[in-house]
């Protein structure tokens, strides 16, 4: 359900938008906040376990551990290099990309489709951006219906998670646990305060108007669960089509900051319980390598784990096993995680869209304060448009120069000429 309905977004949303340029800049624009945002969330992860040290004293041996475990938890995957992450994110196959649920592969087959379309002129292909509009609005009706189930997900989830661990281990890893969620709570705090700063909307008023869609990730710590409906409110709160279509996806892959929190947390904790105290320069490299480790992480079994042994190969003051300390810990980050990761994205689409123009910051205020009049929930989303014309009045056509295709008309001697 993910993949279609991000190929759907972006392809209406660089049509709509009508300047490839623009989308370019608005990816460019993304990647630095992505960089900046994780590495304030490893820093933060550092200097709360430098503080707080919650392996100190636990003083395990590294030969009673079972790095086998590790091994069965990551089902024999590793993390990519950066030739063959990049290698990855090219589509073997425009079916395959959506049959994997290939996010990367996607949004690249999308960009593409969204340039061919800026670039032969809507004109020459009347019946596709309305047939690909119409789908997207089908897959928020589908979407609105699953949601409705969301409450019986969240118990099953919370439910396997007790069943499964028991409180047995959140009273030995206590120190942690409180540890992580408390520095994710900090981090969130920054966010609020990167929000109102870059853009005057206020994080807390966000939270209320996506507290459902919350509450979901929380209970089955899975974004993807989330993601479309996320989607459909960031537009309706007055981002534009094509910042939400490409920032929050592609922040999926490259900008995990509650997997950052965690990772390095979880670094200086293995560490700390073996023994190993690190100096400054080793603490420096962890933030280096998790810089490069901690991208690319989403969809690989026991990705966290792989960061963490690379992290430790990395260093060679750690011994590799140690790592198996986590095992039993784990899934109850989860939660931690996912909203941590989600909230990052969500702020990052309101920064990016603010710089580039694609914000209609009047109505994101009123949608959060609760006075603008949404549409019905479900297969409601004609009014993506709407905040498209708000952003960008000399782009959406009026009435006499729409055809009865439904799609705007470029003038002839200005056929797209950024995508050639």
């Amino acid at each position: 359900m993910i993949s279609p309905l991000v190929f759907c977004v972006v392809v209406v949303g660089i049509a709509k938008a009508g300047d490839l340029k623009a989308f370019g800049r608005i990816g460019v624009k993304a990647l630095i906040w992505f960089e900046i945002a994780s590495t304030v969330a490893l820093v933060i992860g550092l200097l709360a376990a430098n503080l707080v040290g919650p392996g100190k004293g636990m003083n395990v041996d590294p030969a009673s551990l079972d790095a086998a475990a590790v091994e069965q938890t990551t089902g024999g995957e590793h993390l990519p290099s950066t030739t063959e992450f990049l290698l990855h994110a090219l589509p073997e196959s425009f079916v395959g990309a959506f049959a994997d649920n290939e996010l990367l592969q996607v949004l690249i087959l999308a960009c593409l489709v969204g340039a061919a379309l800026l670039h032969l002129g809507h004109t020459k292909v009347p019946k596709i951006l309305p047939a690909i509009d119409q789908a997207q609005d089908v897959i928020f009706a589908v979407v609105g219906f699953i949601m409705r189930l969301a409450p019986i997900a969240v118990f099953g989830a919370m439910a396997h998670l007790v069943g499964n661990y028991g409180l047995g281990v959140m009273k030995t890893y206590a120190k942690l646990i409180v540890l992580c969620y408390v520095a994710a709570a900090l981090f969130i705090v920054l966010l609020a305060v990167a929000l109102r700063l870059v853009t005057g909307l206020s994080l807390w008023k966000f939270l209320r108007y996506i507290r459902e869609e919350m509450l979901l990730a929380l209970g089955t710590a899975s974004t993807e669960a989330v993601m479309p409906r996320v989607m459909q409110k960031l537009r309706r709160a007055g981002a534009r089509d094509d910042a939400v279509g490409l920032v929050l996806p592609t922040g999926y892959s490259f900008n995990l900051d509650g997997a950052s929190l965690y990772l390095s947390i979880g670094t200086l904790f293995i560490a700390q319980a073996v023994g190993v105290d690190l100096t400054l320069g080793q603490q420096v490299t962890v933030v280096l390598v998790l810089m490069l480790t901690s991208k690319g992480m989403a969809g690989i079994p026991g990705s966290a784990f792989l960061a963490l042994s690379a992290t430790a190969s990395s260093l060679g003051a750690i011994p590799a096993g140690a790592v198996a300390l986590l095992l039993g810990v784990d899934r109850i980050m989860d939660s931690m995680r996912v909203v941590t990761n989600l909230l990052g994205n969500c702020v990052a689409v309101f920064a990016v869209s603010r710089w580039e123009g694609a914000l209609d910051t009047a109505r994101a205020k009123k949608t959060l304060d609760g006075d603008y009049a949404a549409p019905p929930e479900d297969g409601d989303e004609g009014d993506g448009e709407k905040a498209v014309g708000a952003e960008a009045p000399a782009v959406e056509p009026t009435a006499a120069e729409v055809p009865a295709s439904g799609i705007p008309t470029q003038k002839p001697k200005e056929p797209a000429p950024e995508a050639g």
